[in-house]
C-alpha cells in the first residue's frame, strides 16, 4: 500500500522549531511508506511565527483537517510540547486513524500523560527513541501495521 499510503505528519509549528532537523529526517523515511501530506512541516526556513497565509489562521485549519480526513496513518513528533500536535492528535483519535507517536526521554522533558496514556494496541502507539533510531522504528512500525 506505499505507494497510495498517505501519512499525516506532526510536529511543532508555534509551539517551537528546535526539533525541525528531526522532523526532516522522520519525513525523508516517512516518504518511503506513503505521500507525506504535510511536508511544509519539515521546512528549515517556517518560523514558529508559523506559516503566513492571506486566508488566516481558519485556512490553515481547514486545510490541515482536510490533509487529515484523506490519511491513513498520522506521525507525530511528540517531543517539542505543542498545542497543534495535540488537538491533531485528538482529532485523529476522533477519526479512528491510527497513530505513532514519537518521543524522545533524552530531551529531559516528560511526555504529557494525555499522550502517553492514550496509547492502546497498535491503533495510538507511543514509542520513546532516540535519533539513530527513527529509520529503524519506523520499518517496524509500517512492516508490522495493516495500513
Amino acid at each position: 500500500m506505499a505507494q497510495t499510503r498517505k501519512i499525516y505528519f506532526c510536529g511543532s509549528i508555534r509551539g517551537g522549531r528546535d526539533d525541525v532537523h528531526v522532523y526532516q529526517r522522520i519525513v525523508h523515511t516517512l516518504r518511503t511508506y506513503g505521500t507525506v501530506l504535510t511536508e511544509h512541516v519539515t521546512n528549515g526556513g517556517l518560523t514558529d511565527t508559523g506559516e503566513t497565509s492571506e486566508s488566516g489562521d481558519k485556512h490553515i485549519h481547514d486545510r490541515d483537517l482536510d490533509w487529515l480526513r484523506q490519511s491513513h496513518v498520522v506521525v507525530a513528533e511528540v517531543t517539542q510540547p505543542s498545542l497543534g500536535v495535540g488537538y491533531e492528535l485528538g482529532r485523529a483519535v476522533d477519526l479512528d486513524k491510527q497513530v505513532l507517536c514519537l518521543f524522545r526521554p533524552e530531551s529531559g522533558r516528560r511526555l504529557s500523560a494525555m499522550i502517553r496514556g492514550a496509547a492502546h494496541g497498535q491503533k495510538f502507539v507511543v514509542q520513546d527513541y532516540t535519533q539513530d533510531q527513527v529509520e529503524s522504528i519506523l520499518n517496524q512500525y509500517f512492516s508490522q501495521t495493516n495500513i
